[in-house]
């Protein structure tokens, strides 16, 4: 009897004893399998924003390449007081749009104005809008306060019937408008732009002013608004590529922005939104479980946003499918728990190191994408001052041959209207008053062509320094000396008007700024190169010289010798004086050397016959 007692004493304890191991099993392995899939969970999620990031980066990239391009052609209108179709088109034409910004379906420039000007603009800025004496009116008909006209639209043989519409008729389009002029912001729209049966997608514009920014106050971004300009960009183009290394079928993006409107069974007044892109319109039942982020993207993180979403079952492996019922296993064995932990630090590791590799590629690619984005926009300073260039030189061209040549006609004739009225003292008196006039007219036709650009500079690049230092010492009674060598330098036009301009923003600034009493400006040449010094005995520049904000005049000297491929080198101390050293290479730049005798300067007569 007491045997059989003990027996099932130890039977029960063992019963009792494999309960509680198999329960302790299980527990572990039951822990062991949620952590595991927590953890495999959280690495997808890790894998799933690194993902959405790499996605938003690269749209904002390429948000800001278009915001760049906005500012370019911003720029183009402070290079001359009236910017006209022709100078429009010849500046896109200069971008080649296809082949640098592959994206961008047009640009143009909408005019500000008021209703006391509009009779003036439809008069003559909408005149021969096709060059075929097709004329264009401000669309919506009806008076209006103020407008913002569509004046020009490149390319125009596609959006020539948009060229007059009213942008202020758009809903909300007055406030937004209004905000970006007052901050200087980009405005960036929610809605599909339509052109007949086209839709480009999205646009962002950028107001223009007639001063260089900053301009700190509101009132003096007013008082300089001379209207927006804007592109417009395929949403297709803008996608393209951005989901190439991504799960295909189960990756979806979806790009939307919200602008004003009446979202469907709402009130009036309010904004709905609008989606532009959706490369997955629908996904099957089975993969609705998702990882998701809806981000920001544009100019600053401001315009649209970008819902990003990847199924779970894409981002698991099958090991990671597997390694809960794994773990789960080795817990309940015992021995294959450790084997099982240490596989999933192995795979976190593995993880990691992929994760930095992806992380390294990434940073590569963004800077030869930055190095790009410089290049492009080294290309437009330097076609935006070719094109300020040219339009100084027609402007000096057509005032010399056309005022000049009315003036000059003008003064003989007055000159014999006084020649025969000696015998009426008055008259007379009065007919050499006005020959006083034509000849002050005269003088200053003179200084504007020489402003915008002297004739000296096709005698060649000694005589026009020559001319500039001469005209520098008569202005300013300093002390300047030339050292040239006894060279007469015959460079390319291009290479010339940069030394000469260079030269002339060097100069002024010795006039403002170095209280010097003597200027020394030497030009000199060998096989390579060409280069010019300019240094003076003034006070020096102090740190923050260079960096004072609004202040560009050695930003200017430095950017326009990095366009031709030159070096500017700018040294300094405190009363001791400045010197700026330009070296340019001679490839494509010096055509030839000659010596020619010392002369002293003395102003080039080119106008003189005027």
């Amino acid at each position: 009897m007491g045997i059989t007692r003990s027996w099932i004493t130890k039977f029960n304890a063992i019963g009792m004893g494999s309960w509680m191991g198999a329960l302790l099993s299980l527990s572990v392995g039951v822990a062991l399998y949620i952590s595991t899939s927590q953890a495999i969970e959280n690495d997808a999620r890790t894998r799933f924003d690194h993902m959405a990031r790499s996605v938003q980066s690269t749209l904002d990239g390429r948000f800001k390449t278009y915001a760049d391009l906005l500012r370019s052609t911003a720029s183009l209108f402070l290079t001359t007081e009236q910017v006209t179709r022709e100078t429009f088109q010849r500046y896109v034409a200069g971008l080649d749009l296809p082949h640098h910004f592959p994206g961008v379906e047009s640009i143009n420039f909408a005019q500000y104005l008021t209703d006391a000007e509009r009779d003036r603009f439809e008069a003559h800025m909408l005149r021969n809008i096709d060059g075929r004496g097709r004329n264009a009116r401000i669309l919506p008909e009806g008076r209006r306060t103020e407008y913002t006209v569509l004046t020009f639209v490149e390319p125009g043989t596609t959006w020539i019937k948009r060229i007059g519409f009213d942008l202020h008729t758009a809903i909300g389009a007055v406030e937004l408008l209004a905000h970006s002029r007052d901050t200087g912001e980009v405005l960036t729209s929610g809605a599909p732009v339509n052109a007949g049966s086209l839709v480009i997608g999205l646009t962002m514009r950028l107001p223009v002013y007639g001063a260089p920014m900053p301009l700190p106050e509101v009132g003096q971004r007013r008082a300089a608004y001379l209207g927006t300009v804007g592109i417009g960009f395929s949403v297709d183009s803008l996608a393209q590529g951005v989901l190439d290394n991504m799960p295909r079928n189960a990756t979806r993006l979806v790009i939307s922005g919200t602008a004003p409107g009446k979202e469907p069974g709402s009130a009036a007044g309010g904004y709905r939104r609008n989606v532009f892109f959706d490369n997955r319109p629908g996904l099957a039942a089975d993969e609705q479980v998702e990882f998701r982020a809806r981000l920001p993207v544009g100019v600053d993180g401001r315009g649209w946003d970008i819902d990003f979403s990847v199924t779970k079952r894409s981002l698991y492996s099958r090991l990671d499918r597997a390694l809960p019922w794994v773990a789960m296993l080795a817990g309940i064995i015992g021995t294959a728990l450790l084997y099982a932990l240490f596989q999933t630090l192995s795979c976190s590791r593995r993880h990691a190191i992929g994760l930095a590799e992806e992380m390294t590629g990434e940073l590569r690619a963004s800077e030869a994408k930055l190095k790009k984005t410089n290049e492009n926009l080294r290309r437009l300073a330097a076609h935006a001052e070719n094109i300020k260039e040219s339009e100084r030189k027609r402007i000096a061209r057509e005032i010399h041959d056309d005022l000049g040549q009315n003036l000059l006609a003008l003064r003989i004739e007055v000159d014999l209207l006084a020649s025969r009225t000696g015998r009426h003292p008055h008259l007379n008196a009065r007919t050499r008053w006005m020959l006083e006039q034509i000849d002050a007219t005269i003088k200053s036709v003179r200084q504007i062509i020489n402003d915008l650009r002297p004739n000296v500079l096709d005698l060649g690049l000694t005589a026009a320094v020559d001319w500039q230092i001469a005209e520098f010492q008569r202005r300013t009674g300093l002390s300047c000396e030339l050292v040239s060598h006894n060279h007469d330098l015959h460079v390319s036009d291009r290479c010339a008007t940069t030394l000469f301009r260079i030269l002339q923003e060097s100069l002024t600034n010795v006039s403002r700024h170095a209280r010097a009493t003597k200027v020394r400006v030497e030009l000199a040449v060998d096989p390579e190169s060409i280069s010019m010094t300019v240094s003076d005995n003034g006070v020096g520049l102090t740190k923050a010289g260079g960096q004072k904000p609004g202040s560009f005049g050695l930003v200017g000297i430095e950017e326009r010798v990095r366009i031709l491929s030159g070096k500017c080198i700018i040294t300094s101390g405190p009363q001791a004086g400045t010197t700026v050293h330009i070296s340019i290479p001679a490839a494509n730049n010096l055509l030839s050397v000659s010596y020619v005798p010392a002369s002293p300067a003395t102003p080039h007569p080119a106008f003189d016959s005027m």
